[in-house]
Parts: structure tokens; C-alpha cells; sequence
């Protein structure tokens, strides 16, 4: 068995890989968390070992799952949702999509968790962002959508001659077998997903690269973000919400509007009018949105 702060840095291929890692990171904190502070429904936890102290990013309280033995429940609960999405049912109620949002913010920020106490800061920003690109997938791949990233090439001129651009994206979701889109070309059935951790300076180049992917494939193209939320630790004992909530609609009022914003954990802003008609929690998308996303 690997070291957990190894085991952390592999690349996950499977929802049982994720169920995995969760488990072992569920069983290690109590072991090593020493204290926590509350703020607007978050904890703030701290590690103090051999006089350093370390935190951790601020947990949701409604969505993260503590216990080891209480995931392992839960998780067998989301086994049984998956598999209704996968044959199709997708009229879920409340619980089963509070259930789905609440798995898959625990796999995630238990994760994150590790690699705040395990792992040099700068090394795991992209080791986080890379295993919630491949969890966002396993999620795609179990309830049976083809899905694959892509990087779009565009060319353009200069004086040297033609040069190219990689418009790389996060990922292609298809109504298909198998995704029909490829370096040169969309297609306008499929949807090109944004995934990130925050939309914290990111926001505004899925907008940007709605315009350009649009331009240049010279369609009406489906664009989606899947974010995990927009939270942050200020100092010691504090959080900070970083969405910029006037520029997202100032994006959209005046650049060009997406398909839909999704969070496995919202922020407040989220459940407002007008904000709440482009976003929404991850549990729609899967049970709802993506369906009609990809009806041709």
C-alpha cells in the first residue's frame, strides 16, 4: 500500500478508486486534526504536530460526511442513485440529490484536506484540480454518458506564417456512443464542460472561450462550468465567498450567456434571483439539465 500523501497524487480511474482514497483520508484526520472554529456553517480545522500548525480548507457542515463508517453507508446509498441515472431514472427525490451533491463534496474535499496536511501547498493546487477534473469524469462514465477532453486547434497567421492555439477543453459530454468532436471541429449536440475547483479568475475566460470555440466552429455551441465552490479560509478563524456575483452577470448580460453554472457546494448568492436562473446545484445537472443538454 502506498503512503497516503502518495496515494493522493496518483491519478484516480474509477469511482472505486475515489471511494478508496476518501475512506483512507476519513480514517487519518481524527488522528491528526486537533482543533476547528465555525463560521457561517463551515469548520475551520487545524492540525497541530511537533509545534506546526497546519489548517485545513473550510468544510461545509451540511455537505461533508466525518465518519468513515457513515460514508461507507452513504456511498452504498450513491451506488444505488448512480445506478437509476445510469438506466435513465431520473426522477429523484430531495434526499437522493442531497445524497449525490454530499458524496461527491466529501470524496472531493477530503482529498483537499489531505493534501493541506500532507503535502506542500504549491504542488497540491494542481494535484486537486486534476483529481476533480477525473472524479467530475467518473461521475460522466458511471451514469453512462460518453464523455472526453479535447483540445480544440485554432489556427491564425502571423508573420512568421500560421501558427496554432490549443483551446483546451476540460471535457466533452455527447449524446452519443462515442464523442464525435475532435481537434478541428464540435459538434453542436455535445456540450463542452469547464471544470475547476473555484471560478475564482476563472470565471470569465468560459465566457471568453464561448465566444471564441463559437467563432471559430461557426455554431451555436453548448458551454457548461462544474465548480466545486467559492470559499476561502481568511486567516486563522474566517472564510470569504469569492465569487464576484455582479461581474457573472455582467458576463452574461452582455458577453454571452452559458448553459448552465453548476456547484457541488453553492455559494449564498447562488439560491437569489437573478443568479439563481443560471446557477445551480451539481445534483440537477446530473439528474436533470444534462438530459436536456444532450437531447439533439
Amino acid at each position: 500500500m502506498l503512503p497516503l500523501d502518495l496515494d493522493l497524487q496518483q491519478k484516480k480511474n474509477s469511482i472505486q478508486d475515489f471511494e478508496y482514497i476518501t475512506l483512507r483520508v476519513l480514517e487519518y484526520l481524527p488522528n491528526v486534526l486537533s482543533a476547528y472554529k465555525e463560521k457561517n456553517g463551515y469548520r475551520i480545522h487545524s492540525s497541530n504536530i511537533a509545534g506546526t500548525t497546519k489548517y485545513i480548507r473550510p468544510i461545509n457542515q451540511r455537505l461533508f460526511i466525518y465518519s468513515a463508517e457513515e460514508f461507507k453507508a452513504k456511498y452504498a446509498e450513491f451506488e444505488t442513485v448512480m445506478n437509476k441515472l445510469k438506466n435513465r431514472i431520473i426522477i429523484l427525490s430531495t434526499p437522493e440529490k442531497m445524497l449525490i451533491d454530499s458524496v461527491i463534496y466529501t470524496i472531493q474535499q477530503a482529498i483537499g484536506a489531505g493534501f493541506d496536511l500532507l503535502a506542500n501547498p504549491n504542488s497540491a493546487r494542481k494535484h486537486v484540480g486534476n483529481r476533480f477534473e477525473e472524479l467530475i469524469k467518473t461521475i460522466f462514465t458511471e451514469i453512462g454518458i460518453a464523455n472526453q477532453k479535447t483540445v480544440l486547434k485554432i489556427p491564425y497567421m502571423t508573420e512568421e506564417g500560421e501558427k496554432t492555439y490549443n483551446c483546451e477543453n476540460d471535457m466533452i459530454l455527447s449524446p452519443y456512443n462515442k464523442v464525435r468532436s475532435t481537434s478541428k471541429h464540435l459538434d453542436n449536440n455535445e456540450v463542452v464542460v469547464s471544470i475547476k475547483t473555484t471560478s475564482k479568475d476563472r470565471m470569465g475566460k468560459m465566457f471568453i472561450d464561448k465566444i471564441l470555440l463559437e467563432r471559430f466552429v461557426n455554431h451555436k455551441q453548448k458551454v457548461i462550468g462544474i465548480f466545486l465552490n467559492d470559499v476561502q479560509r481568511k486567516e486563522s478563524d474566517n472564510i470569504s465567498f469569492t465569487l464576484v456575483s455582479g461581474l457573472f452577470m455582467v458576463y452574461s448580460s452582455f458577453l454571452t450567456e452559458l448553459e448552465g453554472i453548476y456547484y457541488l457546494d453553492p455559494p449564498p448568492n447562488a439560491g437569489k434571483e437573478p443568479y439563481n436562473k443560471y446557477i445551480k446545484p451539481f445534483s440537477e445537472l446530473v439528474t436533470q439539465d444534462i438530459w436536456k443538454l444532450l437531447t439533439p
